[in-house]
Formats: structure tokens, sequence, C-alpha cells
């Protein structure tokens, strides 16, 4: 079984991004500017956080790290989130979520401005990816997936998908992915009947139900590609995926870990997106510019 590497995968894709931030350096452009902002001390939140500010400044891009807390009142949170929605110097907002419920999580992702919504939670944005729009926002972690299997070489056009988990994070909008790439989707959750049999007849088994170590050999059919997008602890407290990747070793294709997986594409497909948010205002302001000109 050949194990996908997503530290391969993200440095691949990190050095792009270096050398497209350098240009704008060189240039004499004011760089790329991320805000990630974070509510409560949650240890998920913690280790994504610094995972992505690590991976801002291996390439070069600005970041600025808003923390409030748990007890935060929505006036201040939303004047804050106000300010930096209206700033120009910002080309990306990552929330780090869920939020507290007074916060109204529904209020912000109607709120958010779709050209700074990098991890695509706004209507606008998972809009466009339901109609298949190229070049647009998808959330990291979906996007990661599909990044994955495209560096692996997997084919994806024609092959049947099958995605366990429906959340709006992971596996609604890879599905809607993986159709933008001509594959045939079946999506199971908590009420679908023998999810066991619906698994073995996928070519590419994706595991996001979160449940530690659930996916195994009675799951996977010879030859399937499976991708482990669950971040759990095993019993003995240690970091593990949804797949017993041990017990399928046997039967699968490929697989990727956990860690060192699609959690370490996640960072490297935000930096991407930042950069295309960037590239965007960019040319935004090149037209405005030029049409004040004429």
């Amino acid at each position: 079984m050949k194990i996908i590497s997503g530290k391969e995968v993200a440095g691949h894709i990190t050095e792009g991004l270096k050398n497209k931030v350098e240009e704008f350096r060189i240039s004499g452009k004011r760089l790329p500017k991320l805000v990630i902002i974070r509510v409560g001390e949650k240890p998920d939140d913690l280790s994504y956080q610094r995972g992505a500010v690590k991976r801002m400044e291996m390439i070069g891009i600005l970041h600025e790290e808003m923390h409030f807390n748990e007890d935060v009142s929505k006036e201040v949170f939303y004047t804050e989130f106000n300010r930096i929605n209206n700033d120009d110097n910002v080309d990306g907002i990552l929330i780090l979520r869920p939020l507290p419920k007074h916060l109204d999580e529904d209020m912000l992702i109607h709120t958010i401005n779709p050209a700074k919504d990098v991890d695509a939670i706004s209507p606008t944005n998972l809009g466009r990816i339901m109609i298949g729009e190229k070049n647009s926002f998808a959330p990291c972690t979906a996007a990661g997936v599909v990044e994955m299997l495209k560096f692996s070489g997997i084919e994806i056009s024609g092959k049947r998908v099958t995605i366990i988990g429906r959340s709006n994070v992971v596996g609604r909008p890879l599905a809607l992915l993986f159709i933008s790439h001509d594959a045939t989707v079946t999506v199971c959750h908590s009420l679908t009947e023998d999810v066991k049999n619906t698994a073995k007849n996928a070519e590419i088994l994706v595991a996001s139900c979160g449940k530690a170590k659930l996916i195994d050999r009675a799951y996977v059919a010879d030859g399937t590609v499976v991708v482990d997008v669950g971040i759990n602890l095993d019993e003995d407290g240690k970091l593990c995926g949804d797949v017993d990747i041990n017990d399928i070793e046997a039967v699968a294709a490929a697989c990727t870990p956990v860690p060192g997986g699609v959690g370490a594409v996640t960072t490297s497909v935000l930096a991407k997106q930042v950069i295309m948010a960037y590239e965007a205002e960019s040319l935004r302001c090149s037209a405005l510019k030029s049409s004040r000109i004429s």
C-alpha cells in the first residue's frame, strides 16, 4: 500500500507560492495579508492556528491573529470583525469555527466579504462550487483532498467516489468538487443503510466521519484509494484518523496518513487562496484605476 504524503504535496505548493510572493516583493507591491480570528482556547483551534501561521511565514504572507475570550460580547466581536472585513489591506479572513452560540455564526457567514472568504464559508462561495465555477474558493480541507489526489497522479474523472460524512466543512463541498472533476459520487451519513457495502463499491473512499479508526478492511475493496480526513485521539491519547491504516494495508492501493496527510496540505491551500484573493483584488483595483483615467 502506497502512503500519500501530505508533507510532500504541501512542500510542492509552498515552493510555488513563495516564488509568487517574492515577485510581489521585488516589484515593490504590498504583500498579501491574512487575518485569523479565534475565540477561546480550544486545542484544535490553537493547533490549526499555529500551523497556518507557520505556513504563512514560510511563504512570506503577512498575517494578523485576532483572539477573543470565550465570553466576548457580540457587539465587541462584530465591531472588530467589520473593521477587518472592510480593510483594503486585508486579503483573506479565516474564522476558526465553531464559534460560541451567542455570537450568531449564521450572521457571520452571511456578513463576511466573499472576496476575502478564503475558507469558503459564505453562501456566495459555496454557490460558486455548486455551479462548477473554476478558480473559486473552496473549503481548504476539501480542496486539500483533491490537491493530494491530483499531485499523486490518481485519476478522478470517471471514478466511483464514496465520502463517509456530510459536514459543510468537508463532505458536502468535497462531493461538489469531485462532481466538477467528473467523478460519480456517493455520500454516506448517519442514516445511510449498509455503509460498509456502499463503501466497498468505491474506487476512491474518503473518510470524514469523526470516529477514530472506524474504517477498516470491511469498508475497503481491493485496490481502493483511501483518503483519511479524520482527526481524533485513540485510546492511548495519540493522534489518529478515521481509518485503521494497519488493518487496510493488505487491501488498499494507497492511503493518506494521520498525522502527515490531508492536514498538512490544508494550510498550503489556505495560503494559495489568500494569494488568489490578493491577485483578484489587484486586478479589480487596476481595472478601476484604468476606468477613472479613461
